[in-house]
């Protein structure tokens, strides 16, 4: 029989080492067309390496079906090796050789050909392909089973994210390494995200113009990615919840700055106004300050005139309202900022009350920890009775699933708690405490010579309202609550009591404030001694600055 054939070759990777290369599939099927007298259409095999498990994914089966049906009764015969080259997928072979016995054409494998007026060929195309989609099911589920075997081992199981590089130990084991050129920049964007000065996209931008760029969506889930903690996520497998194990790996980012960056993402966390662009480092102000007459935030512009540039802040919504030199303004603000430095002999009294009350806690700690040990270990018992349970089929899978996602919650946040009071850091306060103590009696200096970052935070975390200029004076409706409480313990032992309607926060930018210097410190007494200690340590913890 002279007939007209298409030759189709398909091999995937693995298959090309079993001997069943292309080369050898087309060697295969012309010496088959030689030997049946067969014409080869434009004498040229199609060759195709896609292993799509639907013919609509591989392109090469799809330029014959449309050459197919352009050339309608030109074409007689569609031949491959095996069936399984032709499809391991039942019912897309069935639709797609119902197509092609409709255009007149009969597909077939020359090493188990099928005899298509015989009744019996459904039965058999069903046993070629049917067996070889077996197959493919057995083997994805073995791949399956060794991926979530290697990950719930702490092992990474795919390519290693940026940050880290994917090692070949052997011909067929990897390990993940830090990549020592790319681990900087992961390390640099998480912390500059932990500030909560830069919204993230804008940290993103930065650091793209600085050579680095990473797309917005894949930097979003960087910054979510628990590896760089050295976790391993264990995705929801044959009904068991999902789930994270220590990984093999080094972690590049710790703990508290990674969690830090959650809070921010998730809006969670109080944020420092954010900085959208770049920031005039002579109008760090203008975030700050709102206009005395109509109440709207000044701005600020470098203008010239008289033979030099000027910078100038001014009302947003009329600049009649003010418009002042920004350099006298800034000076006059670190001025103001100058007369908030409590006095020493207050400052040491509370030195030492927050000394006291962290000796205190070291012990209270310690009963915490004890106790939180006791219920960590009675839901790791909840967990061994649950899995008795589950052995002695008195617990359905789906109970036992349930039920074992809520302990091993429990679990692990019963253990975040006790690492959190177990961690030796936070045992000892005394350099952040001198740190942030120097820090109060040098707010000036910081106001005048930090960096725009710095000056942001520092004032963000002493002004949580809108401060109003009127060129003279400096007004605000509150402040931090310890520097408001160090105030008025101050003004109380000199006998001042506050009027009503009277605020503390108002003063005279260029008068020293009244009432300042503590006479005697004698009747001071250390009551309310949590309150007021809790809320300097609030303020101390604002005061840590990068």
């Amino acid at each position: 029989m002279n007939a007209n054939v298409i030759i189709y070759c398909r091999v995937s990777s693995d298959e090309q080492t079993l001997g069943a290369s292309l080369d050898v599939q087309e060697e295969r099927l012309r010496k088959y067309c030689n030997q049946m007298g067969y014409n080869i259409i434009n004498n040229i095999p199609y060759r195709e390496d896609e292993s799509a498990k639907t013919f609509e994914k591989r392109p090469v089966i799809q330029g014959i079906m449309n050459y197919i049906r352009k050339n309608k009764g030109r074409v007689n015969k569609l031949l491959f090796l095996r069936w399984d080259r032709y499809s391991r997928d039942i019912i897309s072979a069935s639709e797609n050789l119902k197509e092609l016995l409709k255009l007149g054409v009969e597909p077939n494998a020359i090493e188990a050909p099928l005899d298509f007026n015989s009744d019996t060929w459904p039965l058999l195309l069903g046993v070629h392909i049917g067996s070889a989609q077996c197959d493919n099911i057995k083997r994805s589920k073995a791949t399956m089973d060794g991926i979530h075997g290697t990950l719930a081992k702490g092992k990474c199981a795919n390519k290693a994210p940026r940050g880290y590089q994917n090692v070949r130990i052997s011909k067929h084991e990897t390990h993940v390494e830090i990549d020592t050129n790319t681990a900087p920049f992961i390390q640099a964007m998480f912390k500059e995200v932990a500030k909560g000065i830069e919204t993230p996209c804008y940290i993103r931008r930065k650091f793209a113009r600085k050579g680095y760029n990473i797309p917005e969506s894949s930097f979003l889930e960087m910054l979510r990615n628990k590896f760089y903690i050295g976790k391993i996520r264990v995705p929801a497998y044959k009904g068991e919840p999902e789930y994270y194990v220590n990984g093999e790996h080094e972690a590049i980012i710790d703990e508290e700055t990674f969690y830090k960056v959650q809070e921010i993402l998730d809006g969670k966390r109080k944020k420092t106004p954010k900085l959208s662009k770049a920031i005039n480092p002579d109008l760090y102000l203008r975030k700050f300050l709102i206009c005395p007459v109509c109440g709207c935030a000044l701005t600020g512009a470098t203008s010239s005139g008289n033979g030099g540039k000027y910078t100038y802040y001014f009302c947003c919504n009329n600049q009649k309202h003010i418009r002042m030199r920004a350099e006298n303004v800034n000076e006059e603000f670190a001025q103001y900022t100058a007369q908030l430095k409590p006095n020493k002999t207050v400052l040491d009294l509370y030195n030492e009350i927050l000394k006291d009350l962290q000796s205190e806690r070291k012990g209270e700690s310690k009963k915490e920890v004890a106790a939180l040990q006791n219920e960590l270990s009675t839901i790791q018992k909840r967990i061994n009775s649950i899995e008795d349970k589950y052995l002695d089929g008195d617990l359905t899978k789906e109970e036992y699933n349930r039920m074992l996602e809520r302990y091993t919650k429990e679990a692990s946040a019963m253990q975040q708690q006790i690492e959190m009071r177990e961690n030796p850091n936070r045992s000892n306060i005394e350099p952040k405490l001198n740190y942030s103590i120097n820090l109060i009696n040098n707010i000036d200096s910081y106001i005048r010579n930090a960096s725009v970052g710095v000056k942001i935070k520092l004032i963000s975390s002493m002004f949580p309202e809108k401060i109003e200029f009127d060129g003279k004076t400096y007004r605000t409706n509150s402040y931090n609550k310890v520097l408001d409480l160090i105030y008025q313990q101050t003004n109380e032992l000199r006998g001042v009591e506050k009027k009503n309607g009277e605020s503390f926060s108002t003063f005279s930018a260029s008068v020293p404030r009244p009432a300042f210097e503590i006479i005697k410190v004698g009747k001071m007494r250390v009551k309310r001694k949590a309150q007021k200690s809790t809320a300097i340590q609030l303020y101390f913890k604002h005061l840590q600055l990068d």
